[in-house]
């Protein structure tokens, strides 16, 4: 807990000289054993993993069963129109996933800070990655703070932290406190400034206690890394009513069949009449209209500079009736708007 450390436990503990800072070699020490001082995010989903994960649904499975069954029947065009439909569908879904992960990587590519580092004695200005922990920071105005420092020295110092902490208002900061309750809430931690916040104001010294995954701002990156795949209440139905077609249309060939075996019928005709019921009972258009309306809201969203990942979201999103939050347009907007 270093906020609970004073600042000269921080820097011996970090083997480092305040005056000084670390030299170019035990920095480059430090790289190697801590890292680059960046978020990780988990491996990308090749076009061919996207397309597969969007077959993944029982309605698809049912549309699929209906290609093999009218192949089987000779019925060759109603195949084809079928398998459109599927490849539609998925398409829709691979294209508004790439889409929104092209915009969010430029997102994470936009104007990543520099650092304004203490190496053997001078002040110099590096790449935010290449920070390691003992790294002495010089804090100014305007300047994004590249990893979680414990402050040194402080004069007039505020930092704006609301995408960390939801205050819209900058925070004040002082290296002189030091906390003995190690449960201090993050908010509350005067003499520490996180990675990615802002400086808004004065001025000050800090050293790097932690860097890339193990700053604050990593932590969450990693829950949301960890996140379980879940799916949506559009996508539970759509699951739930592929499974009720799989049933009836299963109950019409048994049906069917029982009817021929009672009157004495000829069964493969028996059998491809109820093949044909069946298939006729699978609405083989409902995958590709709720895919194309879905993209025509998300499209609708990106108008106003709104990022959808998945096409369902949409829906979810449409399903919400009331939103009451304190924090609305804290990050959106650096302001407090109440409802």
């Amino acid at each position: 807990m270093w906020f609970t450390k004073s600042n000269q436990e921080v820097l011996k503990e970090l083997d480092v000289d305040l005056l000084k800072g670390l030299s170019e070699e035990e920095a480059k020490i430090r790289m190697a054993k801590y890292g680059l001082n960046k978020l990780t995010a988990k491996k990308k989903k090749n076009i061919l993993q996207l397309f597969v994960a969007q077959l993944q649904e029982w309605l698809i499975y049912i549309l699929f069963a209906a290609v093999v069954i009218t192949l089987f029947m000779g019925e060759y065009i109603d195949s084809v129109i079928i398998l459109l439909v599927i490849i539609v569908n998925a398409v829709l879904g691979v294209v508004q996933e790439v889409k929104a992960g092209k915009a969010i990587e430029a997102l994470q590519k936009m104007s990543f800070p520099k650092a304004l580092v203490r190496r053997n004695g001078e002040v110099k200005e590096v790449d935010s990655e290449n920070v390691v922990p003992g790294d002495i920071l010089i804090l100014d105005a305007g300047r994004f703070i590249a990893a979680d420092i414990r402050l040194i020295e402080s004069a007039n110092l505020q930092i704006e932290e609301s995408a960390l902490t939801g205050e819209s208002v900058p925070s004040e900061k002082n290296a002189a406190f030091a906390y003995s309750d190690p449960k201090t809430p993050l908010g509350d931690r005067d003499n520490i400034a996180f990675m990615s916040t802002l400086v808004t104001n004065g001025r000050g010294i800090g050293v790097v206690v932690e860097t890339g995954m193990n700053t604050e701002v990593g932590k969450i990156a990693h829950i949301i890394n960890s996140e379980e795949k879940t799916k949506t209440p559009l996508e539970i139905r759509l699951d739930d009513l592929g499974k009720t077609l799989g049933k009836i249309a299963i109950g019409i060939c048994v049906f069917i069949f029982l009817i021929a075996l009672i009157q004495g019928r000829e069964l493969t005709e028996m059998f491809l009449m109820s093949v044909s019921l069946a298939v006729a009972a699978i609405p083989e258009g409902l995958a590709a209209i709720v895919a194309v309306v879905l993209s025509i809201g998300v499209t609708s969203m990106s108008k106003k500079n709104a990022i959808i990942k998945k096409l369902p979201a949409v829906e979810t999103l449409g399903s919400v009736n009331i939103i009451c939050s304190d924090k609305t347009g804290t990050l959106t907007q650096n302001k407090h708007m109440f409802c």
